[in-house]
């Protein structure tokens, strides 16, 4: 069996960088500026003078700003280490997703204005100029394509619908996203204003495609054939922790040298029989010690059940690491860590980084039953040698054991009374979260002082 390895020092993970959102913002405003000073420079303005005209020239510019926004979602999701460094995921994929509906409504707005004034210029209806493009304009059909996967895409996104399918099926309706893209991009190339007129426009445009495809290639696509090369992760043993949930320890070559922190995670995908084509992000729930990788995993039915069938031997792919919520993030000298739920795994890692100054470390462990709680006798020997503390808060809300909300204000000021001069590290449940989140700011702990990651975009 894999035991308790000595710590190891693992390889440096990158540093956050010192570049801040007013910076990324600047440039974003400034290539904006541009695309739509390129639209002026083409006699977008001039097309104004005429109710037609205008419906077209604004279709125009929907267009334009609609792609110009369809790049930047794509960086935002590239794994580029230090924006995910500096932002998180979980900063990252909020502006991914609301970059992303703004993407499809100017697209679609593209798309209704500019019939709209093809069809006055026309001089007929709307329904008949819209099948006139469809079916007679070059690649419009291949851009109604594209878009209707982009309206896919984005539906998915919904909270109401991405909590009703399973990880695999919201991650390959994303990767239709690529396929829109290209489709797009076509369509832009054949008829797009800045293609057909300006020979710089349409340098400018090609280099933004070309530096995009160039970003996703080396950080989705070559770093991680890099880490798999080098590692060649196996699974090494299979260790049931409760009735629904697992640890699976991994080994490979050289694993002092993977870029790890407690704390964060990997994309995994376990080359099995009925696995290899499913692909999901587990963290760590033991620090990095040069020997093995563990992931625990909860049998939640939406894949994460596969895992339950693999044997030792079987070659795993790994993407990543991913995230923030590591000791690098620390302000204070002491911290406190509320889980909840499977929650626990990465801070389960994370204490074992985290220094343990008296009375300085202190884990708060949210969970309806006993069921639920994962690594008691392991947490409590873990806490014991560091001299920590950890608050069991088993039960549903409102039952004899948790009357009151064991994570609203006054219970976490009486568990924690000097909870304003320490770092909050959080990781649960989306509902349990928010309120955990809200209760901080009603305490008044201060926003750089409070780390959380949510894995449900």
């Amino acid at each position: 069996m894999v035991g308790t390895a000595p710590r190891a020092r693992s390889a440096a993970a990158p540093t956050p960088t010192t570049i801040g959102p007013v910076d990324l913002m600047v440039v974003a405003v400034a290539n904006g500026l541009l695309v739509v000073g390129m639209w002026v420079r083409h006699g977008g303005l001039e097309e104004l003078a005429t109710v037609a005209g205008r419906f077209t020239a604004e279709g125009q510019l929907t267009a334009l700003l609609g792609t110009y926004l369809v790049l930047i979602q794509l960086i935002l999701m590239a794994r580029i280490p230090w924006l995910e460094q500096r932002f998180g995921m979980d900063g990252l994929a909020k502006a991914h997703r609301w970059v992303g509906f703004s993407v499809v409504w100017l697209l679609l707005g593209h798309g209704v204005l500019t019939t709209i004034g093809y069809a006055m210029g026309d001089q007929q209806s709307i329904l008949g100029e819209a099948w006139t493009l469809l079916t007679t304009y070059p690649y419009v059909l291949m851009a109604t394509a594209g878009m209707a996967l982009f309206v896919a895409v984005a539906v998915s996104s919904v909270r109401a619908v991405r909590g009703r399918v399973s990880y695999e099926t919201w991650y390959g309706i994303h990767l239709y996203a690529y396929l829109a893209i290209a489709l797009a991009f076509a369509h832009q190339l054949a008829v797009g204003t800045d293609f057909s007129s300006d020979p710089l426009a349409r340098i400018y445009w090609i280099a933004l495609y070309v530096a995009t495809a160039l970003l996703i290639l080396t950080f989705r696509v070559g770093h991680p054939i890099a880490i798999n090369l080098r590692h060649r992760l196996r699974v090494a043993q299979v260790v049931q922790e409760s009735a629904d949930v697992l640890s699976v320890y991994v080994t490979g070559r050289e694993l002092e040298r993977l870029p790890v922190r407690a704390g964060q995670y990997f994309t995994w995908r376990f080359l099995a029989r009925d696995g290899w084509w499913r692909a999901h992000p587990y963290s760590l729930s033991a620090a990095p010690n040069g020997q093995y990788l563990r992931l625990t995993v909860k049998a939640l039915g939406d894949g994460s059940t596969a895992v339950w069938d693999l044997t030792p031997g079987t070659r795993v792919i790994v993407e990543g690491p991913y995230g923030v919520l590591t000791d690098a993030r620390r302000t204070q000298q002491r911290s406190l860590l509320i889980a909840g739920g499977i929650g626990i795994t990465p801070l389960r890692a994370l204490l074992e980084e985290l220094p343990a100054p008296p009375n300085g470390l202190t884990l708060l462990y949210r969970a309806s039953s006993w069921d639920d709680v994962v690594f008691g006798a392991e947490l409590d020997r873990l806490m014991a040698e560091r001299g920590a503390s950890v608050h069991y808060l088993v039960g549903r809300r409102g039952s004899a054991e948790v009357p009151e909300d064991p994570l609203g204000p006054a219970a976490l000021l009486a568990l924690v009374p000097d909870v304003r001069r320490r770092d909050v590290f959080l990781c649960g449940p989306v509902p349990m979260m928010e309120a955990a989140l809200a209760s901080l700011a009603a305490l008044g702990v201060p926003s750089a002082q409070v780390h959380a990651e949510r894995f449900a975009y």
